[in-house]
């Protein structure tokens, strides 16, 4: 586990980097070691760091590893020191058998940046095994006419050794009539035969007892003893014979047991009891024994165990015949394994990194090693990956191969990738291994926030509560993680008058908006701001949207009375002449709500009157008109209520009181009200000494303006019957101005010219213009309103 986290931290390779050094190393003969069997582990083998010329601390910075086929790890390496010592105590015999030289083939990888070396260490053999005969008591009966000369051959020994450990000699205790040989097998074992010296008297000496010395090459020498009994029979000079000395046989690996290898047959020339021949193993090994059986009447071999061309592609059985006498002939059947494929492809994994950061341009995945114990065509592999991947599997040293990223990968894309390496031989049939590794791709940075919404409209009604939640924006980050965390600020408005900070306010985590303070909207009906939404990668990304409040109306504002004026001072009284039609325009009532919407929408109605039923209030424009004609008996003074009121829920009014005057044609005085003289009484003295002074200036103008309105009025045919305006106290004169429907006007109006006297005000009073009675249809459109306004010479027009 350590290693694997060291090879997951190292830096990203460059691909072409590390194949042009794997390709640089194929050439190169591997580096060859040795250690003697039987060696303690952790003892020391050489030194890697000045074989490779590296430096001491150099190995432990590439990350150096010692890999071998299958992980079997019989090494191991100091990274500190470059020292390469035993893992544990190798057995020769254990790992290789008899085969010599017993070699281990193993790899150097260095990760950073990927190097490969490779390098043998031979196992020397030690004499740590005696020869042992598989039959320590072996009977041998020789008729006592063989001549000298005559060769019996003896069971061997065995020794697992190998080389000059293993056998080199066999001696016979020392007898009159025996000498051993020393005989040379077609597979290098070496096994005894008996020579006959001198020829045999059964008279004499019936049985001899020898002793069989095996001797190997070790230093110290090694040997094993077996005793051989010899009985001396009568003549039986006929030996069994086989056909053929040598039988060449081939059997594939994968026959199954019992399968006939082969029928040996053999002869013999003596007859009856001497001519019966039976058959078996000669000198065969445990191996031998295991593996073949043989039929003692018919000769036929046959298997007892299934083959493995794997471990051991030939054979070399030795066959027996042996008559119901002492003879016997021998043949040798050499088994030849052929091999099948019938073993799949093996996939080793030296290295692997299970996390990719996105984005980068070419990573290496893993370092794998494919191998398959069958031998040509059934041996060659294949190595490949799914098409659809960006990932390319590239040879780098024989049957290594190394995974990269075709092209930078995109983990918003694809998060992870389930990868299957398949190994294919090219046998028949083909088998195949299939190794599955997960890939996950690991976050970067590379995405901003983006807001639902480039635009956000909030609506909020005016008069709400403080901390009220008004909307909510929301960003989304199609990355992971850390760098998938929104957080939401509020940007600086554009316009610095607006008091951003203390209106809104947003939370940091889930984007909600909240007013802090009770909005209005007369002072405030709608305003912008930016919100930034910024990840907690490193660097952070951010974006913006913008976000605009409108604030919706409340009732929350009653109507405003500007005509007539509310504000304490003397009511205003408006005359109307008794010979008033239906339908003439008192006043107009003007009032406003600082409301919008149907919250501004104004009503008005007449609430009191002195009189009900002589004058009306038209609801949509607040105009004061009679409703009929006026009489002798109505009242001179009428106090009208009206009452304005607006659309909205609930409605809000607000009330102004009226005070009419009726005259008989504008030549009755101008009587004020008590409360009107009482309140002139009140008026400011300064008023009246100012009034008073301008009176003597614009006496000049008005008088002029008099004659030219009486000037006038002699002109129209109607003039004489109007009258004139003379008061008890000197007042001027009253006129009536007809202004003939001309220019833009649509019909002839009549307007009333009466200066009003003893008001202390010298003003000028312009009366409605005479309409006829507008039941039935709308008035024309107003030439004039009541207004009060005052001239350069002090006179107040209304």
């Amino acid at each position: 586990m350590e290693a694997s986290g060291k090879f997951i931290c190292r830096q990203r390779q460059v691909v072409l980097f590390f194949v042009l050094l794997g390709l640089s190393q194929a050439g190169i003969e591997p580096r060859r070691y040795s250690v003697v069997e039987e060696t303690e582990g952790s003892s020391f083998v050489t030194n890697l760091a000045k074989d490779l010329g590296l430096g001491q601390r150099e190995l432990s910075k590439r990350g150096a590893r010692v890999i071998s086929k299958g992980n079997k790890l019989h090494l191991k390496l100091d990274q500190e020191t470059g020292d390469l010592l035993l893992n544990e105590k190798l057995d020769r015999e254990e790992l290789c058998g008899h085969t010599d030289p017993c070699v281990l083939r193993f790899q150097v990888l260095l990760e950073n940046p990927l190097q490969f070396f490779q390098a043998e260490l031979q196992v020397i053999d030690i004499n740590d095994h005696s020869p042992v005969f598989v039959d320590r008591d072996m009977l041998l009966k020789i008729s006592e006419s063989s001549p000298p000369g005559t060769t019996f051959p003896l069971k061997n020994a065995q020794d697992v050794d190998v080389g000059r450990n293993n056998i080199e000699t066999y001696i016979i205790s020392p007898n009159s009539y025996f000498r051993v040989l020393t005989r040379k097998s077609s597979d290098g074992s070496r096994y005894p035969e008996l020579v006959l010296d001198k020829a045999l008297d059964r008279e004499q000496e019936p049985e001899l007892r020898l002793t069989l010395t095996a001797q190997d090459g070790g230093s110290p020498p090694r040997s094993g003893i077996a005793q051989i009994n010899i009985e001396v029979v009568d003549i039986n000079d006929n030996a069994p014979e086989f056909e053929q000395s040598l039988y060449r046989v081939k059997i594939p690996e994968d026959s199954p047991i019992g399968f006939l290898i082969v029928t040996v047959s053999a002869t013999d020339a003596d007859i009856g009891v001497n001519g019966e021949i039976s058959y078996s193993l000669f000198q065969a090994s445990e191996e031998i024994c295991k593996t073949f059986e043989i039929n003692s009447m018919t000769g036929e071999i046959r298997l007892k165990k299934q083959l493995d061309f794997e471990r051991i592609q030939f054979y070399e059985v030795n066959i027996e015949a042996r008559d119901s006498g002492s003879f016997s002939g021998k043949c040798t059947v050499l088994t030849q394994v052929l091999d099948v494929n019938d073993n799949a492809p093996e996939i080793t994994m030296s290295a692997f990194t299970r996390h990719i950061p996105e984005n980068s341009p070419e990573a290496m995945v893993a370092v794998l090693s494919v191998s398959d114990l069958d031998s040509e065509e059934n041996g060659k592999i294949n190595c490949t990956i799914q098409d659809d991947l960006p990932f390319l599997l590239k040879s780098s040293l024989e049957n290594f191969y190394t995974l990269v990223t075709e092209r930078p990968l995109d983990r918003e894309s694809q998060a992870e990738y389930n990868i299957t390496i398949t190994v294919t031989d090219l046998g028949t049939p083909r088998l195949k291994t299939q190794h599955n590794i997960t890939v996950t791709v690991s976050d970067v940075n590379d995405n901003a926030p983006a807001f639902s919404q480039t635009t956000y409209t909030l609506r909020v009604r005016e008069n709400n509560s403080p901390a009220l939640h008004i909307g909510s924006v929301s960003a989304t980050d199609r990355d992971s993680g850390a760098n998938a965390q929104v957080t939401y600020s509020l940007l600086p408005p554009a316009d610095p008058q607006l008091p951003l900070a203390s209106l809104v306010s947003i939370n940091a985590d889930n984007g909600q908006l909240f007013a802090l303070r009770s909005l209005d909207y007369e002072a405030l009906q709608a305003f912008e701001f930016g919100v930034r939404a910024a990840d907690r990668g490193s660097p952070a990304l951010s974006s913006q949207a913008r976000v605009r409040v409108l604030v919706l109306d409340d009732n929350d504002n009653a109507p405003f009375v500007l005509y007539p004026p509310q504000n304490g001072s003397a009511p205003c009284t408006e005359l109307v002449p008794r010979a008033a039609e239906a339908g003439y325009l008192v006043t107009k009532v003007v009032a406003v709500d600082g409301d919008s919407g149907q919250n501004a929408w104004l009503s008005y109605q007449l609430l009191k009157a002195t009189e009900p039923g002589l004058f009306g209030v038209w609801a949509h424009n607040g105009e004061v008109r009679t409703a009929r004609l006026l009489s002798e008996r109505d009242a001179v003074k009428h106090r009208l209520v009206v009452l304005v009121k607006d659309n909205g829920e609930p409605p809000r009014s607000a009330s102004v009181t009226l005070h009419v005057l009726l005259v008989d044609g504008f030549s009755q005085p101008y009587l004020p009200l008590p409360e009107v003289a009482a309140a002139e009484a009140r008026a400011d003295p300064l008023t009246v000494y100012l009034v008073v002074a301008l009176a003597s200036v614009s006496s000049l103008f008005l008088f002029s303006v008099l004659v030219f309105v009486a000037v006038r009025l002699c002109r129209r045919s109607r003039a004489a019957s109007a009258g004139r305006c003379s008061g008890p106290e000197g007042h001027f004169p009253g006129h009536l101005v007809d202004v003939s429907g001309a220019g833009t006007l649509s019909q002839s109006y009549q307007y009333e010219v009466c200066l009003r006297g003893g008001s202390g005000t010298s003003e000028f009073k312009f009366l409605k213009p005479n309409v006829p009675n507008f039941q039935g249809h709308s008035p024309g459109p107003e030439i004039e309103e009541n207004a009060n306004f005052r001239n350069d010479f002090g006179f107040s027009i209304q």
